[in-house]
């Protein structure tokens, strides 16, 4: 699901993929599947460090998204966050994805940009 949601953002951007190092990343995070009727239609993938709780990875399949999904796994991702004392939420996207407008209405902020990305955040509260 990963490589077929992104494909096109590599392709945009000339970016490299390769299988091997994306199953070797995905090992050493913290891998959940977002569930609808148990049927799988999303992963989220974490990594938490002293200064929060990184999401590496949000996808959910395109038969569900603009269905609340994301919405709904952000919000899990926040309350797990909040659960291992994480401040704050982190995560990079390309800058042409549609999941941007998914992170600005979830509160995240742009910190940062380079060329391909952008770096957003969000502070979590009690």
């Amino acid at each position: 699901m990963t490589f077929d949601n992104m494909r096109v953002y590599y392709q945009h951007y000339s970016v490299d993929w390769e299988v091997s190092k994306i199953c070797e990343q995905i090992e050493g995070l913290e891998n959940w599947d977002i569930l609808y009727s148990d049927r799988v239609v999303g992963a989220i993938r974490l990594a938490f460090d002293d200064s929060g709780c990184y999401i590496r990875d949000l996808q959910v399949s395109p038969a569900f998204q603009n269905k609340g999904m994301g919405a709904q796994a952000l919000a899990y991702v926040e309350t797990l966050a909040k659960q291992a004392g994480a401040k704050q939420l982190r995560l990079r996207v390309f800058k042409i994805s549609p999941a941007v407008h998914l992170y600005q209405r979830n509160g995240f902020v742009l910190d940062s940009e380079e060329d391909n990305f952008f770096y957003l955040s969000k502070t979590l509260g009690e």
